[in-house]
């Protein structure tokens, strides 16, 4: 066994395309584990194994779990090369195939072991393993990569841009279609787009105008839900970080997946900067969007530009060209998408629909009286004033 270790210990300091993984904290600790075993320091090889099982129990009690966990998420540059569909070399190839069965060996190394090794009377947690075969999972993840993704992407749908780095959204907030009511011919729409670009059938960007509260956020969110097991990801871009698309583009392209770029509440002033990088991303720059990569983005204003008076009188020569150029902007977008707020009978079907999905129980009439004074109270109808009803009702307020 200690010659077992020995070699386990050089194993991993040999470890090239899987190099990154001998950065994560209990794999760190388990290599000084090994170096004080190689030592004969009880004392230290005492404290280096509680080090490593408290890593360890930070994510689970299972080493082959563990590992297992890092080799699938590891994006080093052999996983994204295949996902890219670039032939590998041999010698890649031949290393790839002994780091695997190196880590395998890792992920069935059983705590009794080592405590033997240690020789120690006291106490010392246990870890388990379990029967696994490393290398056959990390091929059908390679097989099926381009709709599960690779690093972050196989793990999370939702994203948002944060310092310029794309930061997973861990809890995302996004409601089923299924529990979405009203507008199915927007929807529709919507959807039929967005499939077309899962399957690389060639999408428009899509810009979805209307009053607040219609449901346009959540409709792209739940569309975008709905086609992640696909291979779709959804990338939140605020406003003031519309430059920054070019990067984000750059980044994505080799990627297998497909991405929205997910911009909500859109406006411009007359002269905001973002507005001509928006501009150029959407038709006419060298660096436009790339085939797995569509802006989906939802406004309150049919132009997007904040408009005055004293804009349309203006003190330029030329003041419609300057007004054919702040809407020339909207009309970047391949398909535009309306969401006009509901009438009555609308609404009320909405306020049904929701009434069942909550389990809210009224006489219809009832029901109806007192969403339209809640309507009339929160300013106008819409499926979020509806929503809101019918959430006070469950709660008995």
């Amino acid at each position: 066994m200690k010659k077992s270790l020995n070699s386990l210990k050089a194993e991993i300091d040999s470890l090239t395309v899987f190099r990154d993984i001998t950065d994560d904290p209990a794999i760190a600790e388990l290599r000084l584990l090994l170096d004080a075993l190689t030592d004969k320091d009880t004392e230290l090889s005492i404290k280096r194994y509680s080090s490593f099982v408290s890593k360890l129990y930070r994510k689970t009690a299972c080493l082959t779990d563990y590992i297992k966990a890092l080799v699938l998420q590891d994006d080093n540059f052999y996983v994204k090369g295949r996902a890219a569909g670039r032939e590998m070399a041999g010698e890649m190839e031949e290393a790839v195939d002994n780091e695997l069965s190196v880590l395998q060996r890792i992920a069935s190394l059983r705590s009794q072991d080592i405590r033997e090794t240690i020789s120690y009377d006291g106490f010392l947690p246990d870890w388990s393993v379990r029967a696994s075969d490393i290398r056959y999972d990390f091929m059908e993840k390679l097989a099926g990569i381009r709709q599960t993704g690779y690093g972050i992407f196989a793990k999370y749908s939702f994203f948002r841009l944060e310092d310029g780095e794309i930061v997973p959204v861990t809890h995302p907030d996004y409601q089923p279609l299924d529990e979405l009511y009203g507008y199915e011919r927007e929807r529709g729409l919507i959807m039929k787009n967005t499939e077309a670009f899962v399957k690389g059938e060639g999408a428009s960007n899509m810009l979805l105008y209307g009053d607040a509260g219609t449901g346009k956020s959540s409709t792209i969110k739940a569309a975008a839900a709905a086609l992640a097991p696909q291979g779709l990801r959804l990338i939140e871009v605020k406003k003031t970080q519309l430059y920054q698309i070019p990067k984000l583009m750059e980044e994505l392209s080799s990627n297998p997946l497909r991405f929205i770029l997910f911009i909500d509440d859109l406006s411009f002033t007359g002269n905001d900067d973002n507005f001509s990088a928006l501009k150029a991303t959407l038709e006419g720059s060298i660096s436009g969007c790339g085939d797995n990569v569509v802006i989906f983005a939802t406004s309150n204003r049919r132009h997007l530009v904040k408009e005055s008076f004293a804009d349309r009188v203006g003190d330029e020569l030329h003041v419609n060209d300057t007004m054919q150029e702040t809407m020339s902007l909207s009309a970047r977008f391949g398909l535009t998408i309306t969401f006009q707020k509901p009438d009555k009978e609308e609404y009320l079907n909405i306020v049904r629909s929701l009434a069942k999905e909550y389990g809210v129980k009224m006489d219809d009439a009832e029901l109806c009286r007192r969403a339209e004074a809640h309507a009339i109270r929160k300013n106008g109808r819409s499926p979020r004033t509806a929503k809101q009803f019918i959430e006070l009702l469950k709660i008995g307020i």
